[in-house]
């Protein structure tokens, strides 16, 4: 099952075969990528990504939305319900929300009305008391995004070899 959810303006849209093209472009952008890999993803890395995102959608029920203006159809980013089984210690223990916003898009309010969405459907269809994510230290606009959204860091650990800071949110 999939879920559609519409704000003022944004359309989200599960992940499809059709989002490739932006989502190379998206995950391709040096500036993008930067807060969150070291490096800029090849063709081959987002369509792995791409395929994960789909089957994730159907064995879970749930998980990437594709964001997309209303008006225009311009692709500005993703917004997840995500249980991707993350190797780090201690284990997440409630849904993962994970957000990114093309460059372009970015300090215009849309990763906020995004995740909002998609929290009030993770609150409501999976009837989730609490959320999860994810943060490096030195991202500090998702960081203030995660505290405007009500999350409170738990706790500093290692992904991946690289620092995060495990934040939660507690459904109202």
């Amino acid at each position: 099952m999939t879920t559609t959810l519409l704000t003022d303006r944004l359309i989200l849209t599960p992940v499809a075969e059709a989002d490739f093209d932006d989502l190379k472009r998206l995950w391709g952008d040096a500036d993008f990528i930067r807060p969150l890999f070291p490096n800029p993803m090849n063709g081959e890395e987002v369509w792995t990504r791409l395929l994960r995102d789909i089957g994730h959608w159907e064995v879970r029920g749930y998980g990437n939305w594709s964001i997309r203006l209303k008006d225009s159809g311009d692709h500005v980013g993703s917004v997840g319900v995500l249980d991707y089984q993350r190797e780090i210690e201690p284990r997440l223990d409630a849904p993962e929300l994970g957000w990114g916003v093309a460059t372009r898009f970015q300090g215009q309010g849309m990763a906020y009305e995004a995740v909002s969405a998609a929290l009030a459907w993770c609150d409501d269809a999976l009837n989730a008391r609490r959320t999860v994510c994810i943060i490096s230290p030195s991202n500090t606009a998702s960081l203030k995004l995660a505290a405007r959204l009500g999350y409170q860091p738990m706790h500093d650990t290692t992904f991946r070899g690289e620092p995060i800071t495990v934040l939660e949110r507690r459904s109202a």
